[in-house]
């Protein structure tokens, strides 16, 4: 299974009164994923430390389509839908579908790298954050912003 992907277990900590996935459990499965990718890609967590950068979120959205219920097989999958040449700016897509290939969610951020000396916006200085972010497969309908 490629990086991108990855089958996600529903816990009874992530049900809300309904009995479905409780709403905040989408987006900390989207952060978790996004973070294994660059993980396991190269971009870990210390080369950022070392380097002095990190990523930051301006926008996050989900469209939820499906219910999902404890013991749902899903599947998480993590494509850039929009990012600047030098990857200072983008858009991450996850979209979490059921073991029948439904589509349940749609989760959507628009980040950026911030220099965590400075606390501003910056492009990522090692070669290997526009190497890792460009590796992500795209959306059908990205754009090279």
């Amino acid at each position: 299974m490629s990086v991108f992907t990855k089958t996600i277990s529903i816990r009874w900590s992530d049900l809300d009164p309904n009995f479905h996935m409780r709403h905040s459990a989408y987006y900390d499965f989207g952060a978790q994923h996004r973070i294994e990718v660059l993980e396991q890609n190269g971009l870990t967590l210390r080369v950022m430390q070392q380097e002095h950068f990190g990523p930051v979120l301006f926008r996050e959205e989900c469209i939820f389509r499906k219910e999902i219920h404890l013991g749902d097989t899903i599947t998480i999958s993590t494509k850039i839908g929009k990012m600047k040449a030098d990857a200072s700016r983008w858009t991450i897509v996850h979209e979490l579908s059921n073991s029948k290939g439904e589509l349940c969610a749609v989760l959507s951020v628009d980040g950026a790298w911030i220099d965590t000396k400075l606390r501003k916006l910056a492009s990522p200085t090692p070669e290997i954050a526009q190497q890792v972010m460009s590796a992500f497969p795209k959306t059908e309908d990205f754009i090279l912003l």
